[in-house]
């Protein structure tokens, strides 16, 4: 028998955590840690909000679910909540980003085929990340990520990142949307130029495409907007986010315009859990607890502070190249191998994430303080003071 039954998909940290509140972990040795992940930016309100706890709980003890063969009212209230903030008309609610970057890949289609398109096509941009199910992972530029289970799926464009040249070259008559993260946040938090979501924007419209952005990461406050396009001042096709957007619970949503939200109809996509009455209250809670505390404005403000903090700090080292990012999803891209910087801080009560192999992740919870970014770039210099 194997020595554990879980399958060996991931490559774990030795460390297991029994509870939290705020920005800090206790593992189940009852030692404490500063949480400058959270959950890979997910539990932007921090471990254990009294407010999304109370919410689940109520509602568990009510209704958890009914499928969505039945009205379920607290859709209806959380989707126009979603669609004051964001802008946008529709709402179609699944269970992760993955699901809800392939109901974006689904509506795009069906956009083609309503063209009598044989195969759409999609652009996608290198060093992305949008998922691990087929049709998210073939729209991933990673190479790694996708090794090992071909054939990839058909109709995807690949071409370089903040590069409005590239989607020029690669249009064609079977070219329906474009898929792109506002940052790039698996790929190394990359942030584009100013103009580069405007001049897609101006691409799409020129040639009847959607634009599309996956917001998974970079929505819910985390870039210090409620989703990282209203910086640009644009309006997208289609939106997907997921992550923060049940601060730990999962869900996943679609946000689209009326008129892109129109190509699917009943029966052309469908979920059994998404949009659970279990789910909403979760999201309904979030939403509320976001705006009562603040906490866009929040993220951008204490954002620009442990930014300042880094630059003080590990950016005087010469191995840093570049500290980037926007509001609480930052990085620093060192000219080092960081392979061993994770566990280190770890033993040093200090939870971080390597991505891209040279850039160090922040994506510490929006309730953070000003002592604990202090912590926070404090600890980082003093760990690579020890690693480099």
């Amino acid at each position: 028998m194997p020595s554990s039954h879980v399958m060996e998909t991931y490559k774990r940290l030795p460390v297991a955590f029994a509870s939290g509140s705020g920005a800090t972990l206790v593992d189940t040795d009852g030692r404490e840690y500063l949480d400058a992940v959270s959950g890979i930016a997910v539990c932007n309100l921090g471990h254990a909000h009294p407010a999304v706890t109370e919410a689940l709980c109520s509602q568990a003890g009510r209704l958890v679910h009914t499928s969505n063969l039945y009205g379920v009212p607290l859709q209806e209230e959380v989707g126009a909540e979603l669609g004051r903030l964001s802008g946008l008309d529709r709402v179609f609610f699944a269970n992760s980003g993955a699901e809800a970057n392939e109901a974006a890949i689904k509506l795009a289609r069906r956009l083609g085929h309503a063209r009598e398109i044989e195969r759409p096509e999609i652009v996608v941009m290198q060093g992305s990340f949008h998922g691990r199910t087929m049709a998210t992972l073939t729209a991933t530029g990673n190479r790694r990520v996708q090794a090992g289970f071909e054939p990839l799926v058909p109709g995807f464009k690949r071409i370089p990142y903040n590069d409005l040249e590239a989607v020029e070259r690669v249009a064609s008559e079977s070219t329906v949307a474009v898929l792109v993260e506002p940052i790039q946040g698996e790929g190394g938090v990359t942030v584009p130029d100013a103009e580069y979501l405007a001049g897609l924007r101006r691409l799409c419209d020129d040639r009847g495409w959607l634009l599309m952005l996956d917001e998974v990461q970079t929505g819910m406050g985390r870039t210090g907007a409620w989703f990282a396009y209203q910086h640009a001042g644009i309006r997208p096709d289609v939106v997907t986010v997921a992550k923060a957007l049940g601060n730990g619970f999962p869900v996943g949503a679609m946000l689209a315009t009326e008129s892109a939200a129109e190509l699917l109809g009943p029966g052309t996509h469908a979920t059994t859990f998404g949009g659970s009455p279990l789910a909403m209250a979760a999201v309904g809670a979030v939403l509320r607890a976001m705006e009562e505390e603040g906490l866009v404005a929040r993220a951008a403000e204490t954002g620009d502070y442990l930014k300042a903090r880094l630059e003080e700090t590990v950016g005087r080292r010469p191995e840093v190249r570049e500290i980037r990012g926007k509001g609480l999803m930052l990085g620093i891209e060192v000219d080092a191998d960081l392979s061993g910087l994770m566990p280190k801080a770890l033993e040093h009560g200090l939870l971080v994430n390597v991505t891209a192999e040279r850039v160090i992740r922040l994506l510490p919870p929006l309730i953070l303080t000003r002592e604990q970014a202090d912590r926070i770039a404090e600890g980082l210099d003093y760990l690579l003071g020890e690693l480099l």
